[in-house]
């Protein structure tokens, strides 16, 4: 299979993340989002919404949407038991992950990241929602090491690719140490570097 995807991009670590972690062998095409590789006609033939990441199978066949992917990717795996309960749960969190979280949390990684704007130029209405989705977070850690009760999931996954980014948007990270020590759980399950090792290497 290829994946078309931005390094830069949260949601295209998400399938990268799971594909690693499951062994999965793929053909990683980068595509620069910003320098318009989503909008040329032979990307659109893959994606008419012109976004990453997309995944393309040996047939022809194209899925978008990274959060479907994960779904796609890790159905029969541990990242995606068979319990109906458990995978709704999964569901729930990654539901939420698209709708109250990735917006707001990456929506601030990008302002200051990559539009170079300051700390206080950030969207008041952004850092606000962007400081609830951790601190939702945060609270449900307090009794639970993972997401779901049945182990690290791809709902972990959905929510780790911005999460461990979160300080890049200007969110206090010291002030939610359940959610750090999740983080670093997510990196060590995943065999990442910490953002702050990342940073570190030449």
């Amino acid at each position: 299979m290829k994946v078309y995807g931005d390094r830069r991009s949260g949601n295209c670590d998400k399938v990268r993340f799971a594909l690693d972690y499951l062994g999965q062998p793929y053909a990683w095409i980068e595509v620069d989002s910003v320098q318009g590789g989503t909008r040329t006609p032979e990307f659109l033939a893959k994606n008419p919404l012109g976004q990453v990441p997309v995944i393309e199978f040996s047939d022809g066949r194209c899925l978008a949407q990274s959060n479907a992917i994960l779904r796609h990717v890790a159905n029969g795996t541990q990242l995606l038991p068979t319990d109906q309960w458990v995978s709704a749960k999964i569901d729930e969190w990654m539901f939420w992950e698209a709708n109250n979280h990735e917006f707001f949390i990456a929506g601030c990684i990008s302002c200051m990241t990559y539009m170079g704007m300051s700390k206080s130029d950030r969207s008041p209405m952004r850092v606000e929602r962007g400081n609830q989705a951790l601190d939702i977070m945060e609270r449900h850690l307090e009794r639970a090491d993972w997401l779901v009760e049945t182990g690290f999931t791809i709902a972990d996954i959905a929510l780790i690719a911005y999460t461990r980014q979160a300080h890049l948007g200007g969110f206090d990270m010291n002030l939610r140490p359940r959610l750090r020590a999740w983080v670093d759980r997510c990196e060590h399950e995943l065999g990442l570097k910490s953002e702050e090792e990342a940073a570190a290497t030449p």
